[in-house]
C-alpha cells in the first residue's frame, strides 16, 4: 500500500446540539464520532467523590461523584504508592482487601475511565492521567513509561531518558511520571517541554479546585469531542481538518495554535454550499452502521448483531460466485469479509468481546490467511484489540477495549413495540392468547358480554381465517363476544373488556 492511500482527512460538523467527526481514508468513512451537547461523555473527568458504600465480597465500592447513579470503583483500580528497595528501582506493594483502603464516607480524588454504559455506572480509578498531545501525565507517580507501539528498545531507552532530563528541566522539585505517546516519537524538546508544562499548569488547576471544594464535585472536564480529535486522531497520515462553522474554526485555530502548531496549518474552514457530510457521503454511510447488515463488493454479506454480552458477526457468501471453485469463493469472501469486519468495528465503535463466524474453511493455509487479513486489518484501529484466533468452534474470538457508547446506542434506542428483541408476536399468536384467555375468565366471571380491544391486525384475523374458532368459543362458554379496533395497540397487545 503506497503512503498516498494511508492519507486521512478529518471532517467537523458541528451544531448547537451536537459535534460530529468522520475520519475518511481510502475513500470511505472509517470512523464516526459524535458528542451531544446535553449528553457529553464523561471518560477523562476527574472529581472530588464521595465512598457510599463498600462491598468487601466484591472487593468494590460505589462512589458518589454527583451523578444520577454512583460510579464504580473496583479494588484493582485504587492507586497506590509504588515501595522503593533503595536500590533505584520500584515495586508495586502487596495487595491489600478494599476494606482496609477506603471507608463510607471518606472524601477520594477520581477520574472517569468508562462512561455510563446500559444499566451499568461509571467506572472510576484513584490513579490520575492527563492526557495530551504527546504525553500522558501521572502527577502521583514518578514513573515513565513508553507506548507498546514503539517497539525499538535503543529508541525506547533513548525517549525515556530524554524525557527525565526534560522533565527535571522543568521543574527539579516536583515528582512527575508520563507515558510518552506513540507521536512523541519524532517531537522536539521544545514541543515535548511544551506538553510538560500545559500538563503540569492542568494538574495544578486540579489541585487548587480540590482544596477548594467538598464532594461530590468535578474538577475537571475533558475537553470537547471537537479539541480531542485535534490532540488525538491527528497524525502525520492527517492531510486536512475541515471544519463547518466559523466561530467554532477560529476557537480550535487558537487551541491548536496554542498546544499543537503543526496541527493549525492543516486546519481548514469548509464554505461550500452543500453540507460537508453530505458532500462526503457520511450521514448515508451512518445509516448503513445502524443496520445488521452489511454488503460486500464480492456479494456476500455480514450480519452484525450488538447484544449486551457480545456482539456477533456472522459472514455469508450471498451471491458471490466469482470464483473457480467453492473453496475458492469461500475463501476470497473470508478475506473480503476480515477487511469489512475491521471497518465495521470501528465506524460502530463495537466493544467488548467479539465473536466472528467466518465461512467454514478446509484449508489450514486459508485459515490463517484470513486471521492474518483480519489482525492486519485491526491493526490500524486506535483503540486497544486483541484477536485469539480460531476456537474449536471454528470461531474467532476477539476482544476491542470499550470506553464509550457505541455508535446504535448513542443514536438509537430499544423499540418499543418489540421492547429491543427484534421481533413481535404474530397476529396469529396473539388471537389464540386472547382466546385463552377468554375462557379462563369466563371460568370466573359471569359478564354480560366479552369485548376483544386489539390492533387492527389481530381483529381482521378474527373476522376471517379464525372467526370460526371465536363462534365456537362464543357458544361453548354462552356469551357474546364483540371486536374494537383501536389503532394505538400494536400487534401483540390486547385487552378483554367485561361488560
Amino acid at each position: 500500500m503506497n503512503a498516498s492511500m494511508l492519507q486521512e482527512d478529518l471532517l467537523i460538523n458541528i451544531t448547537p446540539q451536537e459535534t460530529r467527526v468522520a475520519l475518511i481514508a481510502q475513500a470511505s468513512v472509517q470512523e464516526i464520532h459524535i458528542e451531544r451537547t446535553l449528553e457529553r461523555g464523561l471518560a477523562g473527568n476527574v472529581y472530588l467523590g464521595r465512598v457510599v458504600r463498600v462491598l468487601p465480597g466484591m472487593q468494590s465500592a460505589f462512589v458518589d461523584i454527583g451523578l444520577e447513579r454512583a460510579a464504580f470503583l473496583h479494588v484493582a483500580d485504587l492507586w497506590q504508592r509504588m515501595l522503593s528497595n533503595g536500590e533505584g528501582k520500584t515495586t508495586a506493594p502487596p495487595p491489600l482487601s478494599i476494606e482496609k483502603l477506603v471507608f463510607e464516607g471518606q472524601s477520594l480524588l477520581v477520574q472517569v475511565i468508562k462512561d455510563p454504559i446500559g444499566a451499568k455506572g461509571a467506572r472510576l480509578s484513584t490513579q490520575i492521567s492527563l492526557a495530551g498531545r504527546l504525553l500522558v501525565h501521572l502527577p502521583q507517580d514518578s514513573h515513565i513509561g513508553i507506548s507498546q507501539k514503539i517497539d525499538d528498545p535503543e529508541l525506547r531507552d533513548s525517549l525515556r531518558q530524554r524525557l527525565g532530563q526534560l522533565a527535571l528541566q522543568h521543574d527539579r522539585e516536583a515528582s512527575m511520571g508520563f507515558i510518552v505517546r506513540t507521536n512523541a516519537e519524532d517531537a522536539s524538546d521544545a514541543e515535548l517541554l511544551d506538553d510538560i508544562a500545559y500538563l503540569r499548569k492542568t494538574w495544578s488547576a486540579i489541585e487548587s479546585r480540590m482544596r477548594l471544594s467538598q464532594a461530590p464535585a468535578l474538577l475537571y472536564q475533558e475537553l470537547s469531542l471537537a479539541q480531542r480529535v485535534l490532540r488525538d486522531l491527528v497524525t502525520d497520515a492527517t492531510r486536512s481538518i475541515q471544519v463547518d462553522s466559523h466561530e467554532n474554526y477560529e476557537r480550535l485555530r487558537a487551541f491548536a495554535t496554542e498546544y499543537m502548531p503543526g496541527v493549525a496549518e492543516r486546519l481548514q474552514l469548509y464554505r461550500g454550499e452543500r453540507p460537508l457530510f453530505e458532500l462526503y457521503n457520511v450521514d448515508a454511510e451512518i445509516e448503513k452502521a445502524l443496520g445488521r447488515r452489511v454488503d460486500l463488493k464480492s456479494g456476500g454479506y455480514l450480519i452484525i448483531d450488538q447484544t449486551e454480552a457480545m456482539t456477533t458477526v456472522d459472514v455469508n457468501t450471498g451471491g458471490f460466485v466469482g470464483a473457480r471453485n467453492f473453496d475458492d469463493t469461500i475463501f476470497k469472501t473470508n478475506l473480503e469479509a476480515a477487511q469489512s469486519i475491521a471497518r465495521q468495528l470501528r465506524l460502530r465503535n463495537l466493544g467488548g468481546i467479539i465473536l466472528i463466524d467466518f465461512i467454514d474453511m478446509g484449508s489450514t493455509q486459508h485459515r490463517a490467511a484470513v486471521l492474518d487479513e483480519l489482525k492486519k486489518s485491526l491493526s490500524r484501529d486506535r483503540v486497544k484489540v486483541s484477536v485469539n484466533g480460531f476456537s474449536q468452534l471454528g470461531l474467532v474470538e476477539m476482544t476491542r477495549k470499550r470506553t464509550r457508547e457505541s455508535l446504535a446506542h448513542l443514536l438509537c434506542e430499544p423499540c418499543p413495540t418489540c421492547g429491543g428483541q427484534g421481533q413481535v408476536k404474530t397476529a396469529r399468536t396473539a388471537c389464540y392468547e386472547i382466546l385463552r384467555e377468554i375462557l379462563r375468565e369466563a371460568k370466573q366471571f359471569n359478564p354480560r358480554e366479552f369485548r376483544i380491544v386489539a390492533s387492527n391486525a389481530v381483529v381482521d384475523l378474527f373476522l376471517e381465517e379464525e372467526s370460526a374458532h371465536l363462534a365456537e368459543l362464543s357458544d361453548f362458554i354462552g356469551k357474546p363476544i364483540a371486536l374494537q379496533v383501536d389503532p394505538a395497540y400494536v400487534q401483540h397487545q390486547f385487552d378483554i373488556v367485561l361488560l
